[in-house]
């Protein structure tokens, strides 16, 4: 990791949850921290990690009093630049007290968005940050948001959170002075861990507690999120940029060996695919309804992706249900004979099953399976090798504790490695190379699944699109794309991220979203001018995959979608991003149409995405903001290509000019320029 020396950041935590900018986080760079080690986990604060908790809180709490900054837990760098002023002490008359507290608390107000309500305020509760220590200031619980700001520093210092990226809240109870005082765990989804303190009377008086846990976790007190209230109008509606026939249309289908089916309008054929299905011509309905029987959840082959030329496709499923007996279903086997015979280029087709060998063995004993080679004669099967959910949520759980609160600068590559999450993203990027150069070189066509074929399936049949297709790495492309293979088709959005939901332990939670970004990070590093979209356009989405202020990534399937009026009652995030593109343009960007992309899938080119997983840390952030250089840079760009037409037309006239000048002289035409910035 590059270790680039950093001034201070600005005393904001929460990254910018604002009138308009509505990012849930900001971006931060490279850097290194105090060296103590962190024991924080995903998990519940257990041992020493308690223990110490309960003192900070004391010492925090024994500080309202002395007016003393604890020392405890607290960064030996940020003690140095701290200001020392952390209480509330005033030695005016009570009357100009009263009306300056008045002052204060007005200027310490959270700013609202369109249907945001504010549910509890408290003043003088403290906020012990890890990096610059206790801060006491006002919070404010809304049903959107968790607010503390504090005037009492220059610039004034905010924690801004939206609640939705809340995994669990703990209440601490110490002692201090005699008095009960209480404190505040908070676990986050986005790498970060908070903490606050305050006093039992306060507790007592505005039940803090309570409200925080009933906003954060809506779903779990029978309230809606908060995305059903949230009134923001934009210009652009972010619900019209996927229409799957024109995107269908786009890929040139309907052809005479593919058809689009409405056999699943109401979701009987699959309650967790879209309505509109792209499958084989000449299938009928009745053997598509056998194929769904033998497939898991009823998850059959359909089209994902057509090559242009070639006509091979990626067609993308479940498991089939071979079970220990190796059951067999005819209509399943001449279903993938014709998906093989669509494509006149290739007399084989290639099945690349997402899961390690081992377990897909497992899964067949418990009545799932694999194709075998017997039963499909045509076709090749690939196992990939990429580990279960289970193993990606505890690679994230590792990586946190190595980057959160503090990181350990002699050991920080050997605990990276440790993790394995690096690995994971290279076996995602080298399963997706695999099936674009099938594709693309092989002229072959594939079959991607893993288990029920909504995790991993669509992780590689994703990344696969994006290196084939210059269209998705547009940013209009990139939005379909994620509305296509990740929204429509059904990836469990709600499950794996527990929207709402307080049961943090939850087995179903994992980040598979937030893998398949990084992956497309990763991409954008290899091929820094070959995407439109810059950095902060992927973390503004993972920010609002958690923060539940768009309707865009609620619910598991289309059909919960439609039942729940997502399109109608809440608001796209893409009606937000589009609404202002220049700030997620890429100034680099080069449209490199046709072009195939094959990133490489090596360690060695791989690195971790401090910019997001180390980005709270306030000494990673660079001297100057690389997002306001970008941003500088697409004006230039701009400004330039302005210039460069303006000259284009200019030769135009110049040559038409000449040319009737010379009356009858044979005529000379100018060659165009063609001029890219």
């Amino acid at each position: 990791m590059e270790r680039a020396a950093a001034a201070a950041g600005p005393a904001v935590e929460g990254g910018g949850v604002s009138r308009r900018a509505v990012r849930a986080g900001g971006a931060a760079a490279a850097g290194t921290g105090s060296r103590q080690a962190s024991t924080e986990t995903l998990d519940s604060p257990t041992g020493s990690h308690v223990e110490w908790c309960k003192q900070l809180i004391a010492a925090t709490i024994s500080s309202q009093i002395s007016g003393s900054v604890p020392s405890e837990g607290v960064s030996r760098d940020y003690r140095e630049i701290q200001d020392g002023h952390n209480g509330y002490h005033s030695e005016a008359e009570p009357d100009q007290a009263l009306r300056d507290g008045n002052k204060l608390a007005q200027m310490e107000e959270a700013p609202l968005f369109p249907g945001e309500s504010i549910k509890v305020i408290a003043k003088d509760v403290m906020y012990i940050c890890p990096f610059m220590g206790a801060v006491s200031g006002t919070l404010t619980v809304t049903d959107f948001r968790m607010y503390i700001k504090s005037v009492e520093r220059d610039p004034p210092f905010v924690v801004d959170v939206p609640l939705g990226v809340i995994n669990r809240v703990e209440k601490i109870g110490v002692q201090s002075h005699g008095d009960n005082s209480c404190g505040i765990e908070i676990v986050c989804k986005d790498m970060r861990n908070l903490r606050l303190a305050y006093k039992q009377e306060e507790q007592n008086r505005l039940e803090i507690f309570e409200n925080l846990v009933t906003r954060a976790f809506p779903v779990s007190n029978g309230l809606p999120l908060f995305a059903f209230s949230y009134k923001e109008k934009f210009a652009v509606n972010g619900w019209k940029v996927y229409d799957p026939m024109a995107e269908y249309k786009r890929q040139g289908l309907p052809n005479e060996s593919w058809k689009i089916s409405k056999i699943n309008s109401s979701y009987e054929l699959c309650d967790t695919y879209p309505a509109v299905l792209v499958v084989p011509t000449s299938v009928k309905d009745d053997d598509l309804s056998k194929v769904a029987a033998f497939r898991a959840k009823g998850r059959v082959p359909v089209l994902s992706w057509i090559h242009p030329e070639s006509q091979a496709t990626i067609t993308r499923c479940s498991q089939p249900s071979v079970g220990p007996n190796d059951k067999r279903c005819k209509e399943d086997e001449k279903y993938l004979q014709t998906i093989m015979d669509a494509n006149a280029q290739s007399h084989k087709l290639i099945i690349f099953d997402a899961r390690q060998n081992s377990v897909a063995d497992t899964n067949k004993a418990k009545g799932g399976g694999y194709e075998s080679e017997s039963a499909y004669p045509n076709a090749e099967l690939v196992f990939l090798e990429i580990h279960n959910i289970h193993v990606m949520r505890e690679s994230l759980r590792k990586l946190k504790e190595i980057v959160y609160p503090t990181i350990d600068e002699t050991r920080w590559l050997s605990n990276v490695d440790s993790t394995h999450w690096l690995e994971y993203i290279r076996m995602l990027l080298a399963g997706a190379v695999r099936i674009a150069d099938k594709i693309e070189s092989g002229k072959t066509s594939v079959v991607v699944h893993c288990s029920d074929g909504w995790d991993r399936t669509a992780q590689l049949t994703a990344l696969a699109m994006l290196m084939l297709d210059s269209y998705y790495r547009t940013i209009k492309g990139f939005e379909v794309l994620i509305e296509k293979e990740w929204i429509s088709f059904g990836h469990r959005f709600a499950m794996r991220v527990g929207h709402g939901d307080d049961d943090h332990a939850d087995a179903d939670r994992s980040p598979i979203f937030l893998q398949f970004i990084d992956c497309v990070w990763q991409m954008t590093k290899q091929f820094p001018a070959a995407f439109e979209f810059n950095e902060l356009f992927l973390i503004t989405i993972l920010d609002h995959l958690y923060s539940c202020l768009f309707g865009t990534f609620l619910c598991n399937c289309e059909k919960e979608r439609l039942k729940e009026e997502v399109s109608t009652k809440t608001i796209s995030l893409w009606s937000y991003i589009n609404s202002q593109v220049d700030e997620f343009t890429n100034p680099f960007y080069v449209n490199y149409e046709n072009h195939v992309l094959y990133p490489v899938a090596s360690l060695n080119h791989l690195e971790l995405w401090v910019n997001y997983y180390v980005r709270w840390n306030p000494r990673m952030r660079p001297q100057v903001p690389i997002h306001q250089n970008l941003k500088e840079l697409l004006a230039i760009r701009t400004e330039l290509q302005k210039k460069v037409e303006d000259l284009q037309r200019e030769a135009a006239t110049r040559s038409i000019s000449s040319s009737s000048d010379r009356g009858s002289s044979p005529s000379h035409s100018a060659t165009p320029v063609h001029t890219s910035v």
